[in-house]
């Protein structure tokens, strides 16, 4: 298992490297100068302009920290592998680099002051497809042809097709606007923000519409594959001895056909928890959540390339070990998987 875990974080290291360099290449290949952003519609001063390239190591220096200048007079652009390199060098050191436009602040800063609404939305969303999921595609399974079955098989096919702004939009209507109209506001969910001192609400009310709408596809998903992987194992010979054996149904299911059915919805929920980990960007702009996937988008649309970079770092890195902790996973779920050992042993 060791061995396996290790083999695993070093190849975490080419992919870390590939998204990263990537990022940088957009940087330089997406239209947009961050600095000249940051004034907005005014127009900054030559001075001021090349002082804020230096500081954020965009034009090259000398020794005394001042600009180096071409023939021309004009600054000379710090080269791409330059900034990766110093990029990386400060990554080591625990540095993510400092914003273009939130004031100077440290993209760590900012990131630690949104990741919290992003995990407990995430936790949030990922319970509701874990239990909904897990739950609709075993009745689905078990009540095979049935009402339930066709039932479960019609709303996943609805879920599935919707995008998820769709659908949170659609969730802000029936519940935020139309519920409040027909009640009177006696009766509604708030539709944007995640509460606060002065909210109208109690602070879990606000999880409940971006929950359920991050939740929404995954949750299809979920009870899909978890309705045809235990149809698959149902029909497995080691089922059938049971079955021979006088235990119940419920028994066969729960303590046989249940742990080798769930091991790629184990492997399809962690991949999903990773991804929601990332920051839904969609979700939560369209619910103005103050999470990092709507901290992104704004970063993206100013061209705020250190909280892009900072962030897509944080995402990479939280993929990798939830993939890491869903693999080791599986030999807890199946006993017939070890890894490291020899081929002769499984």
């Amino acid at each position: 298992m060791g061995k396996y875990i290790l083999k695993r974080i070093l190849q975490f290291i080419p992919v870390f490297l590939g998204v990263t360099l990537i990022l940088f290449a957009m940087e330089n290949i997406v239209p947009g100068d961050p600095i000249k952003l940051m004034a907005g519609e005014k127009k900054l001063d030559p001075v001021t302009e090349l002082n804020l390239r230096i500081s954020y190591g965009l034009v090259e220096t000398d020794a005394n920290g001042q600009a180096l200048k071409d023939e021309s007079g004009n600054a000379i652009p710090t080269p791409m592998w330059k900034r990766y390199v110093t990029y990386l060098n400060n990554l080591l050191h625990g540095d993510l680099g400092t914003s273009y436009q939130r004031s100077g602040q440290t993209v760590t800063s900012i990131l630690l002051s949104k990741y919290p609404y992003t995990i407990r939305l995430s936790i949030v969303a990922i319970l509701l497809e874990a239990a909904i999921g897990i739950g609709a595609g075993m009745i689905s399974a078990i009540k095979r042809y049935s009402f339930w079955d066709i039932l479960v098989t019609l709303v996943t096919s609805i879920l599935v097709a919707m995008p998820a702004f769709w659908f949170g939009m659609l969730l802000q209507l029936i519940f935020g606007v139309a519920l409040k109209n027909v009640t009177g506001g006696a009766v509604y969910l708030p539709i944007s923000g995640a509460g606060g001192p002065n909210a109208d609400f109690q602070g879990w009310v606000y999880y409940i519409l971006p929950a359920l709408t991050l939740a929404a596809v995954s949750t299809a998903y979920t009870a899909r594959i978890m309705r045809s992987q235990l149809l698959e194992v149902m029909n497995q010979d080691y089922i059938r001895t049971a079955r021979a054996k006088g235990l119940s149904r419920r028994s066969v299911i729960l303590h046989h056909a249940l742990k080798n059915a769930l091991i790629p919805v184990v492997t399809y929920i962690g991949m999903d928890f990773g991804g929601m980990m990332a920051g839904a960007i969609l979700t939560e702009t369209v619910f103005n959540w103050p999470g990092v996937g709507f901290e992104t988008y704004r970063a993206i649309t100013q061209r705020d390339w250190p909280i892009v970079l900072g962030s897509v770092t944080v995402i990479v890195v939280l993929v990798m070990v939830i993939n890491l902790l869903v693999d080791v996973s599986y030999a807890f779920l199946d006993p017939r998987i070890r890894y490291g050992a020899p081929k002769d042993q499984g």
